[in-house]
């Protein structure tokens, strides 16, 4: 099962802008992609939208070869962008 959440800025918040400043693992039409300690990266390279694109990012993410249709997600907003966090 896999669950939505949206967390407050915390330790993992720091840890995860501190992560999006190392290099990319790839980038897609709509999404950069990082590894971060909580997991894959796809930070939205729009304006941040009303709703999380969570199966855009997994669609995309098969282009780098990244299966993520039964990861657990949530979402942080960052100082990049809206970043949707994928982890088992």
């Amino acid at each position: 099962m896999t669950s939505t959440a949206i967390r407050q800025k915390s330790n993992s918040s720091n840890l995860l802008e501190e992560a999006l400043n190392q290099p990319l693992i790839g980038e897609t039409d709509n999404f950069a992609w990082n590894a971060t300690p909580l997991g894959i990266a796809a930070i939205y390279k729009g304006n941040s939208p009303s709703k999380p694109p969570y199966e855009q990012a997994i669609k995309e993410g098969e282009e780098l070869a990244i299966d993520l249709s039964r990861e657990e997600k949530e979402f942080y907003q960052t100082q990049k962008g809206l970043a949707i966090i994928f982890y088992s």
